[in-house]
């Protein structure tokens, strides 16, 4: 029989969990959790998100940083750009020596002037969020801004000819980076910000009888349900159109979104799709509204994938 200790599995420690060896290690995600827990964050990320909400309101501003004009989220591509250039500098530092020192100094520089725009993209993704993720969010933002003043300093050492001390505080920097992308990490892959919500929907290519012609009115959206995937259906003026009725930005319901010239907003953060393709208007959505045929035929509405 096998020995026991007597404790049970329950009474560990949330932040350590026992590996194969029996020796006990700490779980990065207990403390994600511990920062999602923590409602004491509010206090700072409440007023900079409604301060972050306010300088994007404009349509221009919000489709430039949310990518909306790219197809996808624009942060995670200008990260790359910050971070190639900051761990660039740090691998030449390594490799080239003092010979390379320039070089360092001048990839230290494109990393802070990319942060700029690295750091906006990612705010106005980050404003839109709310509780936990939220919480999780500014952490990530605060150990960001550490990380840049490092390489800010970092580059202030370098140009004085401290090539030692640029090298120690850009490491340091890279260090504290990693950390903060463990948090943007979670927040895309595990709690899904930022990701099609509408990407996994197994939608019908056969036509799919849904309510009755008599239940629609005009320039009303009505929420529908074609084998398991929520569709909203839109008759107007110009025709008869239908979109998922759940925002690919952050699953919000479009149903009980407002009709805006032809498109449709939105309730949850104000992203609009054009009804005759899901053409995205305004972010944070960056991705396109999926489109579904729809008809009424023998006095029903029916609807299909559009192929």
């Amino acid at each position: 029989m096998a020995e026991t200790t007597g404790i049970d599995d329950a009474e560990l420690s949330d932040q350590q969990q026992p590996t194969l060896n029996g020796r006990v290690r700490m779980d990065p995600r207990a403390l994600v959790d511990q920062i999602a827990s923590a409602q004491q964050l509010d206090a700072i990320a409440a007023p900079l998100a409604r301060a972050v909400g306010r300088a994007t309101q404009p349509t221009p501003v919000k489709n430039a940083l949310s990518g909306t004009w790219l197809g996808h989220q624009l942060h995670p591509v200008l990260t790359d750009v910050t971070i190639g250039a900051w761990l660039s500098a740090a691998a030449v530092d390594v490799v080239g020596g003092a010979t390379g020192a320039d070089s360092a100094r001048r990839l230290t520089a494109l990393g802070i002037l990319s942060a700029v725009p690295t750091a906006a993209s990612g705010l106005s993704d980050w404003a839109e969020t709310y509780g936990p993720d939220q919480r999780v969010g500014v952490v990530h933002a605060l150990g960001n801004t550490a990380a840049l003043t490092l390489q800010i300093v970092s580059y202030g050492a370098r140009r004085r000819g401290r090539r030692a001390l640029g090298a120690a505080l850009s490491m340091t920097g890279l260090g504290v980076v990693a950390a903060a992308g463990y948090l943007g990490g979670h927040l895309v892959y595990g709690r899904g910000v930022g990701v099609n919500h509408a990407a996994f929907e197994h939608r019908p290519t056969d036509w799919t009888d849904v309510a009755s012609a008599d239940a629609l009115e005009e320039n009303a959206p009505l929420r529908v349900d074609a084998d398991g995937v929520p569709v909203v259906v839109v008759r107007t003026a110009d025709g008869l159109f239908a979109l998922s009725a759940t925002c690919v930005h952050a699953g919000g319901p479009l149903d009980e979104g407002e009709l805006v010239d032809g498109c449709l907003k939105c309730p949850w953060h104000s992203s609009i799709f054009r009804l005759v393709d899901g053409h995205v208007m305004r972010g944070p959505a960056a991705d396109h509204q999926p489109v579904w045929k729809a008809r009424i035929h023998d006095g029903r509405v029916q609807v299909r994938a559009d192929d």
